[in-house]
């Protein structure tokens, strides 16, 4: 009978390397010949081989795979065919590795109850996908290693289901190696185990067999999960920093952070070839009556096909630089993912983004920055496609970084878009979300570099965002924002914000400049909330409201502009209107901008008719002026189509002239597109700011709207002031990405300004963008 002891001191004298250190691969070569060889002759000794009727020991599991490492369980299943002596010859088996404590995950079955147990169980049945004979019967060994990978091919599609759920779960409970400072290099997200997953979808014919970059991945996790082994002498799938420099160094990696960042790499390739895999491979629901699944519009040239985010049929990548940010932007708000067909067609002939880059590729930026906890899959999906490179060159210094700090909870590239996702819940509390979104994506760009990375990442921020189109003043601030992105915490929790003088020099240093302040305030939560747990306080929080405030009070009366006076073009148009007591609507195009200018005398409704015929004609306006001029009212609107081409010309004049006679249902229209479509979930609250003093009436104030976009938004506004009492003087709107700066100069329309009718026009505006 085999000695267990054996077996231990031989794999003992394999770790130890008595005759020359084995590389990892080789140590698991090693370790499989060892215990095959000393299974064939404890199974021969426990009369595998002559056993009547047959009897076979078979590995499953890493034994199975070739591919054990130290200290792992022997996955056996001895295989008969209802031999009666079967249970001595398993004692024989089974006691002389118990005894020597080596780890046994064992299993009897004939080949009917192993096919059995696998219909129910998915593990069982991936395992059996491993079996590998070992000693005995091998025809027996090879009609249930037949059996089973054609009942997996047969049943594999209908337990994918629970398959997923169990991933899932498991991932839930084990995190995420790419985000994980003590990555689990087997049951984490990315890890071993789903590689398994891809293996089994492959032999159920499912999916493609994995490629090289996946087979590196793997390569990578067993290598490391090896010398954990082997340096702790047990069992163990954790990698803790100490373990973590050992092993580093055993693998020639030099240090710890550069393993982090090749292991990070590893487990996002494998955890998004799950998720692409899982998702491919569920059957598409039926459609009902024979119908195809229904193709609901979401941008211009994106749809919802399915459950999944596509390009329309008409679509022509190649034609369309910002395509590319529509569909991601589309995916990241409707949480939906994007098609891996419509992936690999942008990735084949979508253009590349000239610098500066076009309006409506900026504008689907910033929709896409802003659109919530969806933002993270869909730069994923662009990322490991190579789409997301394309965009932004620099990401390649901090894929992958991880963190040198131990507070900080993800790599340096998933920090960035975590803050993004956080920066989003703040865009209502900035003049310029746009910006906030930017600098939130670019403030530690400039880690991974031997520099300081506020002052390289400023330059490096600067230049993306003269590549993105910013004007070279917001270029300018967003630098501004990389640059001293840690100013106002170090200054409220290192120095006393009580003194003057330590106020006065936060104000210096950034160039008494009130919107940069008020960027940097929102930047500051969203990066200490995407850094990790209890990095955000409120003790932290109340230091940072005190310092800000009072960098407001010296600043105050610089953070609003109201609009430029009406040009001779403006004035004849409002003339015309007031000549022929009707409106009057003057439209140009510059590609696909269109600049409508509508003008209706005094006593005409103006800013609701406008603001809902281009809801209506799906116009999304990206700002507009409205002014009065001796007797009559102009609105100038800059917008684009939201999806298709520009509206009849003829169709805008005569529905706005129905508008302004109040003959067209406008509410009602609105409310079922607004159903047709839907409405994504506003990532954050609106906001009313009042500014007294900002005109020249005693009896006229400023209210600032700040809000997430929405169809009909400004509409709605329009008609909650009017309904209010409300005098529009004048109005300033602004889109910016997913978000708007809408500014009202408003009077009560009898008497003078009392806070009872304040308080009411603040809460009808809030319901109105809710």
């Amino acid at each position: 009978m085999a000695d267990g002891g054996e077996l231990v001191k031989a794999t003992e004298r394999l770790l130890e390397g008595r005759h020359g250190r084995l590389g990892a691969s080789a140590l698991r070569a090693a370790l499989v010949d060892l215990y095959e060889f000393w299974l064939s002759r404890g199974a021969s000794a426990a009369g595998v081989d002559t056993a009547e009727p047959g009897v076979a020991l078979v590995a499953v599991g890493g034994l199975g795979r070739r591919e054990l490492v130290p200290f792992s369980d022997l996955d056996l299943l001895l295989v008969h065919n209802g031999n009666s002596g079967v249970g001595e010859i398993a004692d024989a088996l089974w006691y002389p590795l118990w005894d020597a404590k080596v780890g046994l995950d064992h299993s009897v079955r004939t080949p009917g109850e192993a096919l059995k147990v696998a219909s129910e169980d998915p593990r069982v049945a991936m395992g059996l996908l491993d079996a590998r004979h070992l000693a005995g019967d091998a025809e027996l060994t090879g009609r249930l290693a037949s059996a089973a990978r054609d009942q997996w091919r047969r049943t594999a599609r209908k337990q994918i289901p629970d398959m997923t759920a169990s991933v899932r779960q498991r991932w839930a409970r084990s995190g995420e190696i790419a985000q994980s400072a003590e990555p689990d290099l087997k049951h984490g997200r990315g890890g071993l185990r789903d590689f398994a997953v891809l293996e089994a979808l492959a032999a159920a014919q499912l999916t493609a067999r994995p490629g090289e970059e996946l087979l590196e991945a793997k390569g990578l996790l067993l290598d490391v999960r090896t010398e954990l082994r082997r340096e702790i002498r047990r069992e163990r799938d954790v990698l803790s920093a100490p373990e973590a420099d050992l092993v580093a160094a055993e693998l020639g990696f030099g240090d710890r952070f550069t393993l982090a960042r090749r292991l990070s790499g590893a487990g996002r390739t494998i955890a998004y070839a799950v998720d692409v895999a899982l998702r491919s491979t569920v059957e598409p629901p039926r459609a009902r009556f024979g119908r195809r699944p229904s193709r609901t519009p979401l941008a211009e040239n994106v749809v919802l096909h399915g459950n999944e985010v596509a390009l329309a049929r008409d679509a022509v990548p190649a034609k369309d630089p910002a395509l590319l940010l529509r569909v991601a932007a589309a995916s990241a708000r409707t949480g939906k993912p994007i098609a891996l067909g419509t992936l690999k067609a942008l990735a084949e002939s979508a253009p590349e983004l000239r610098a500066p880059w076009p309006a409506e590729a900026l504008n689907a930026l910033v929709d896409l920055l802003g659109a919530g906890e969806g933002l993270v899959d869909a730069v994923e999906s662009l990322d490991r496609t190579g789409l997301w490179s394309r965009l932004f060159p620099e990401w390649g210094a901090v894929r992958d970084l991880p963190p040198r700090s131990p507070v900080h909870q993800w790599t340096v590239d998933r920090h960035l878009i975590r803050t993004c996702v956080e920066a989003a819940k703040l865009t209502t509390t900035v003049p310029r979300p746009d910006l906030l979104l930017i600098g939130a994506l670019l403030h530690d760009i400039g880690k991974g570099r031997d520099a300081d990375h506020s002052e390289l990442g400023a330059k490096i921020s600067a230049q993306v965002a003269t590549r993105l189109g910013l004007t070279p003043a917001d270029a300018a601030t967003v630098s501004a924002m990389v640059r001293h992105h840690l100013l106002l915490p170090h200054t409220a929790t290192r120095r006393d914000i009580s003194e003057p003088a330590t106020v006065a020099r936060v104000v210096k240093t950034l160039d008494s400049d009130i919107v940069l302040v008020e960027l940097l305030h929102a930047l500051t939560q969203a990066d200490s909330l995407a850094t990790g747990p209890g990095v955000w306080t409120d003790w932290k929080a109340r230091l940072l409201a005190e310092l800000v405030s009072g960098c407001e009070e010296v600043l105050r009366g610089k953070g609003f502009t109201a609009p430029s006076p009406m040009d001779e073009e403006q004035r004849e148009l409002v003339a015309s209107a007031v000549a022929s007591g009707t409106g009057e609507i003057r439209i140009s195009s510059h590609g696909k901008v269109v600049t409508v200018l509508l003008a209706v005398p005094a006593r005409a409704e103006l800013l609701a008719p406008a603001a809902g015929v281009l809801a209506l004609n799906s116009l999304e306006v990206h700002s507009a002026v409205l002014r009065g001029h001796e007797g009559g009212r102009a609105g100038i609107f800059t917008a684009s189509p939201k999806f298709g081409s520009l509206p009849d010309a003829t169709l805008l004049r005569e529905q706005f002239a129905r508008a302004v006679a109040g003959t067209l249902p406008l509410t009602q229209r609105l409310a079922a597109k607004e159903r047709d479509y839907g409405t994504p979930a506003a990532a954050a609250a609106p906001k009313v700011l009042w500014f007294d003093d900002e005109t020249s009436g005693p009896d006229t104030v400023v209210l600032e709207l700040r809000a997430a976009d929405r169809i009909g938004l400004l509409f709605r506004v329009a008609g909650a002031l009017r309904r209010c009492d409300a005098e529009v003087r004048w109005a300033k709107a602004s889109t910016l990405g997913g978000a708007v700066v809408d500014s009202f100069a408003v009077t009560p329309r009898s008497g003078r300004i009392e806070p009872g009718w304040r308080r009411e026009v603040e809460q009808a505006v809030l319901a109105a963008a809710s």
